[in-house]
């Protein structure tokens, strides 16, 4: 298409004249409890975007698909009476940017503001109805000062007997030492095993240690002291309170095997000296056990080896002079491996033997003790008891180094017992013999218990979360270290600024780079404040509620709008969230962590955050590839917004199919919206003179729609109010283009019908709806809407337009199609036969011939046999 057809309308014209004309008259902003303006007789409607980080590469066409679906369902929203709350911020804190700015040189404030420009400026180009007073951006001091005081809410609580977290004051005065206190802290400090790179210099979560070993960093485990979340006390609550909760199952899903709950029991396992460790005597109990936890304790007679992490702390102590150096240079080649990459069950099974052995309690068996890399020190305690006849992975270890396989479960009858791992019948396990899964399952527990050796619980694969980060470009921790211990600084010295530092490079070593400011550091005489600053998580955590109330210097959220916006009680929170299946489970899991304890504390109103979650679709490139760079296949939105307009962008980003499907662009689609939009332009606008200047169509009159255009209008009024609703917008957009037809069928254009028309394009495509409002009302005054088409009202529906009273019937000429007629759907069958036979198509095709039979079938067709 030729750059003059792609200008079928003046779209560059007037869309910049909208969006100038919102941002001048604060179209969308939202007035709060107590401001003036504010009706509180209205029901609100939180519509909300998981916001975006403010790359260097801005926006790219995957970012405006759920932004126009928010879009519209809030501008919908706003017309059918809500009070609405449509916010957009950024989440501007993170390695990226700091990475940069160590490349270039550059202070990592001073790219992000220029990234966050950019992406300003292309949001603003697509006519997003947000209100711009609201933004937040989680390196703004007034922003990430209330992100230090929820930290501060954490560190000074803990999670009593009802499972709710509580103020750590009420543990004073019961007796607790200082160390005893700090051990119940939600917030508190641990030596754990991380994902550390010595070039980034810094711990990176598990989920981003691909992304940076790809761009060649090194990534090794080692322990180090972190700042820890207790989220693992919130884990019954977190699976519990997923069931009020519209999101899809599959979110649901992830979220509950994320969490991983499992009943089972712990079981202990007493460590037998083996010849060649030096302190002592062999064949004798070593002063060490071994717990493990257990799904299926009923399988413990088929137990013949243990594994335990390679980061576990028995493993020096335990392993023989023999080993000990195949087991270091084992321990020393897992380092380099993440969580993911070792428990992949797909990857070749390897491992060492220690050279000890442990006792299984049931039947006193000595059995060898072994690491291997798909045993967790994060997971459970760190140790397995290996059952290689019902378990898939310890199955293929046995076989790979020869261990003994033993079976302890009989399957139903025609099912292999080797890697079975269902429910079966107890075989080879003494006492527990001939008992159903379920019942030795009990049965063990008990013994276990009678015997010290173990007992009956419940675990969960959720670890607590690991809290910091050793670099420069984040928030840092208001706690300072004296005498060995730590403690909180006033709420007063919030925010806590980050020094100024013109070397914010790494050091190389675990020492974070605000190590190297000296001053800062130096919190008084006798105390240092914390080096470690938080993770970008943790701005994320609780945007949305800072949205309801963004320039409150007072509190992190006003009461009055945080109860209002929230819902004040359950289900409540936000009414829609709208963000990519990549945050399904670990931002929605933090966040609902924090706003839980915020919520046990009397902060905030509702015990979730988010009542309805949709996961857009991922927009593939044209190749039906991945966009990427390296393929070459990367649509920029600011390229589509020139050559169609960016209603035309908007339009098509919805009609490519469900939101939440998987869609490969296509730019013959956009082209195809645009035409679409151009007939819609020459409903109300026709070209005159040699140089084609637009005025409003002569068509155009002040008359009413007749029968058939009204009942158009209304199905499109009645079919797009409920698809908004369901956020089927590509259905919505096709009944639109259906009435468009009618009315482009149509001689004379009824205006007042159109302007109706424009009301429900708007939301999908507001820049051409405005401008055509504002054009037809230069003629016809009193039809049109007076000001922004945004604040008017959804038109409402007239059922009775709706009831059909005609019907299209074909007409047949020897069973061949020749024309066809709408009759009134009441007509007798002579009556049919009568208009039928007076069609001059049909009489042409009966070539002057005397019928000799007609079939009438009444609301279908007649057949005119000659």
């Amino acid at each position: 298409m030729s750059s003059e057809q792609r200008k079928a309308f003046p779209f560059s014209e007037f869309e910049p004249k909208w969006q100038g004309e919102w941002e001048a008259k604060k179209a969308f902003r939202t007035p709060n409890p107590g401001d003036a303006d504010f009706d509180a007789s209205k029901p609100k409607y939180f519509v909300l975007d998981m916001f975006p980080y403010p790359s260097g590469n801005g926006l790219h066409v995957g970012h405006p698909e759920g932004y126009t679906a928010t879009d519209i369902i809030g501008r919908f929203k706003k017309m059918s009476g809500f009070n609405v709350l449509h916010p957009m911020g950024w989440d501007a804190f993170g390695l990226p940017a700091e990475q940069y700015a160590i490349k270039t040189g550059t202070h990592p404030r001073v790219t992000t503001e220029a990234n966050i420009a950019n992406f300003t400026k292309q949001l603003k180009s697509l006519g997003f109805a947000y209100d711009w007073d609201r933004e937040v951006n989680t390196t703004d001091p007034g922003y990430f000062k209330w992100t230090q005081w929820i930290f501060l809410k954490l560190y000074n609580s803990y999670v009593g007997e009802d499972g709710k977290a509580h103020p750590i004051s009420e543990l004073e005065g019961k007796g607790l030492s200082h160390d005893e206190i700090d051990a119940k802290r939600l917030a508190f400090v641990s030596s754990a095993p991380v994902n550390w790179s010595p070039d980034l210099g810094t711990v990176l979560a598990n989920e981003e240690v691909e992304e940076w070993r790809a761009k060649g960093h090194i990534v090794e485990r080692r322990p180090m002291r972190q700042w820890m979340l207790r989220i693992t006390a919130f884990a019954q609550r977190l699976i519990d309170e997923l069931d009020g909760l519209d999101w899809p199952e599959s979110i649901k899903l992830l979220q509950r095997n994320w969490i991983g709950r499992s009943e089972g029991a712990h079981v202990t396992f007493n460590v037998v000296q083996s010849s060649g460790l030096p302190s002592e005597a062999a064949g004798t109990a070593a002063p060490h056990s071994i717990t493990v936890f257990t799904t299926r304790p009923d399988t413990l007679f088929g137990a013949t080896y243990m594994v335990i992490a390679p980061e576990h702390a028995l493993v020096p102590q335990i392993t023989t002079d023999a080993q000990r150096a195949a087991v270091e240079a084992y321990q020393k080649s897992v380092s380099s491996k993440s969580d993911l990459e070792r428990t992949e069950l797909a990857k070749d099974k390897s491992g060492v033997f220690t050279g000890a052995y442990a006792i299984n309690p049931v039947n006193n068996a000595q059995i060898p003790i072994w690491i291997a890399d798909y045993v967790l020190m994060g997971y459970g305690t760190g140790a397995i008891m290996a059952v290689p006849a019902h378990d898939e992975r310890d199955f293929e270890f046995a076989k790979k180094f020869d261990l003994p396989i033993n079976q302890v479960v009989q399957p139903p009858e025609g099912k292999d017992w080797q890697g079975y791992t269902d429910d079966g019948i107890a075989i080879n396990s003494g006492f527990l013999d001939g008992l159903p899964t379920p019942e030795a399952k009990k049965k063990i527990a008990i013994w276990l218990e009678e015997k010290g050796l173990g007992k009956g619980t419940t675990n969960f694969k959720l670890r607590d979360w690991l809290f910091s980060r050793q670099r420069y470009w984040g928030e840092p921790f208001p706690i300072v270290w004296e005498d060995g211990n730590h403690r909180s600084i006033p709420e007063s010295e919030l925010p806590l600024m980050p020094p100024t530092l013109e070397d914010f490079k790494p050091t190389g070593t675990p020492e974070p780079p605000l190590s190297k400011a000296t001053e800062w550091v130096q919190y008084s005489a006798t105390a240092k404040r914390e080096l470690n600053t938080m993770p970008q998580w943790a701005g994320s955590c609780w945007y949305y509620l800072r949205y309801c109330d963004a320039r409150n210097s007072e509190r992190f959220v006003g009461e009055a709008a945080e109860n209002y916006w929230m819902g004040g009680g359950k289900p409540g929170g936000v009414d829609l969230y709208v963000g990519g299946t990549e945050h399904a489970v670990l931002h929605l899991l933090y966040a609902r962590f924090w706003h839980k304890v915020l919520f046990d504390l009397g902060y905030v109103s509702t015990p979730e955050p988010f009542q309805r979650l949709v996961n857009q679709g991922l927009i593939l490139g044209e190749d039906g590839q991945k966009m990427s760079k390296s393929r070459g296949n990367v649509v920029n939105p600011d390229d589509v917004v020139r050559e169609y307009g960016a209603d035309a962008l908007r339009l098509y980003e919805m009609f490519m199919g469900p939101l939440e499907q998987v869609k490969p662009w296509s730019m013959k689609g956009v082209e195809g919206v645009y035409r679409f939009l151009a007939r819609v332009w020459r409903l109300v606008m026709e070209q005159q003179g040699d140089e084609g200047v637009w005025t409003v169509s002569s068509a155009l009159q002040d008359i009413p729609a007749n029968k058939q255009l009204n009942k158009a209008l209304h199905e499109t009024i009645k079919k797009c109010g409920e698809d908004i609703e369901k956020l089927s917008f590509n259905t919505a957009i096709s009944a639109m283009m259906v009435c468009t037809n009618a009315f482009t069928g149509a001689e004379v254009k009824p205006a007042g019908a159109i302007v109706t028309f424009l009301k429900v394009l708007s939301p999908f495509a507001p820049h051409l709806a405005e401008e055509l409002n504002r054009r037809i009302a230069s003629k016809f005054p009193d039809l049109a809407a007076k000001g922004f088409l945004s604040d008017e009202t959804w038109p409402t529906y007239d059922p009775a337009a709706l009831i059909e009273d005609e019907v299209e019937v074909v007409f047949q000429v020897n069973g061949k199609l020749r024309d066809k007629a709408r009759v009134p759907i009441q007509a007798t069958k002579e009556e049919i036969e009568k208009i039928a036979l007076a069609s001059a198509r049909v009489q042409e095709f009966m070539e002057g011939k005397a019928p000799k039979k007609v079939i009438v079938v009444p609301g279908k067709l007649v057949n005119i046999v000659v």
